[in-house]
């Protein structure tokens, strides 16, 4: 996060063979970093830039004011995103030894691809999962859009309402380590869970390979599979699919594949395993 986002004017070039005139175009702007040059987006001039360091500073301050720790942050997609995780201190202990601790995971891109966001999710100590905190009706995420002038403080005002989901959260982790789940309830709920739009159709198709993974992990081959809170239990079921979503899901990279994982298509299919997981203890 060392380096600035810089900006320049859209220039092009009108001729033949791209020799000819260089022409501006005033109503967009290139943004770029200032170390390697390389180009991170084109975005409108109305787009308010925020810097790597204001966004890290933004992030020690707004983690210090509520008491929590800052214990992790970096870059995806070549410096695009900008990521932080911060232990909040809250913690809790499934069925002996499975720990589950806290965190606030803050994010903002510099291409308004994606909002700056403060989520609140958890991490599975023994795999490294992370799951989104759902918090009752809202998904417990709090977006600054980038038409909006950065407002550090209306975030910390919002961020410090939502805090207490956590409570909530630990009680439906619980109902899903005590909720037993037969092998042909958990086929039913992988094959609703692990879909995709098949290419020709508006059809959702299932992803048999995504549900034989998915089943091996959780019949004993995934990280901590064969803990007493995980096996043969819906709380096993779904960390299955979180750990297939954030550590084996296909991807050109493990960039992509946490890109993917906590921003985009990896984190709907892990809300869509929660929401499954829900109906199994409603």
């Amino acid at each position: 996060m060392d380096w600035q986002i810089e900006a320049s004017e859209v220039r092009y070039i009108s001729g033949n063979n791209h020799v000819g005139v260089i022409n501006a175009f005033p109503e967009q702007k290139v943004l770029y970093r200032s170390d390697t040059k390389a180009p991170l987006a084109v975005v409108s001039k109305r787009f308010q830039v925020v810097q790597p360091g204001e966004i890290l500073e933004f992030y020690r301050d707004l983690t210090a004011c509520n008491g929590f720790e800052l214990e992790t942050a970096g870059v995806l997609r070549q410096g695009r995103k900008f990521w932080a995780l911060a232990r909040t201190g809250q913690s809790t202990t499934l069925k002996g030894r499975d720990k589950v601790d806290g965190y606030l995971l803050l994010a903002t891109a510099c291409d308004g691809t994606l909002a700056t966001t403060a989520q609140f999710t958890s991490v599975r100590v023994v795999c490294n999962n992370t799951l989104q905190i759902a918090l009752g009706q809202a998904n417990g995420a709090i977006k600054v859009p980038h038409r909006s002038a950065f407002d550090p403080e209306a975030v910390k005002r919002q961020l410090g309402i939502t805090v207490s989901s956590w409570d909530g959260f630990v009680a439906r982790m619980k109902a899903l380590v005590d909720r037993p789940v037969d092998p042909d309830s958990a086929e039913g709920l992988l094959r609703r869970v692990l879909t995709y739009q098949g290419p020709d159709t508006k059809a959702t198709v299932v992803n048999e390979q995504a549900v034989a993974t998915v089943r091996a992990l959780y019949e004993g081959g995934g990280q901590g599979a064969q803990m007493a809170s995980s096996r043969g239990s819906a709380w096993g079921l779904l960390n299955s699919v979180t750990e297939y979503i954030d550590h084996h899901r296909r991807a050109r990279s493990n960039d992509h594949r946490r890109d993917a994982a906590w921003f985009g298509q990896g984190a709907q299919i892990k809300q869509r395993a929660w929401d499954e997981a829900m109906k199994l203890v409603a």
